[in-house]
């Protein structure tokens, strides 16, 4: 799964364990969402993307480039 949340993360001057903490998970959750070796839950994308102020779109949607 392709993501938005290290970029996004970075930009908003987090890391990923204070992100971690925010959202009840470890940072090596976060890290592997953002490896995209992760398929959270769609409880944790909400939350991710309630702490960073983005969308689940903006965060999760996988655009087709074909």
């Amino acid at each position: 799964m392709r993501n938005n949340v290290k970029i996004t993360r970075i930009k908003a001057a987090i890391t990923q364990e204070q992100l971690a903490k925010r959202v009840g998970v470890t940072r090596q959750t976060i890290g592997l969402i953002e490896k995209g070796e992760y398929n959270p839950s769609l409880q944790l994308c909400v939350a991710i993307a309630k702490e960073l102020n983005k969308t689940l779109d903006e965060l999760f949607w996988e655009v087709d480039t074909e």
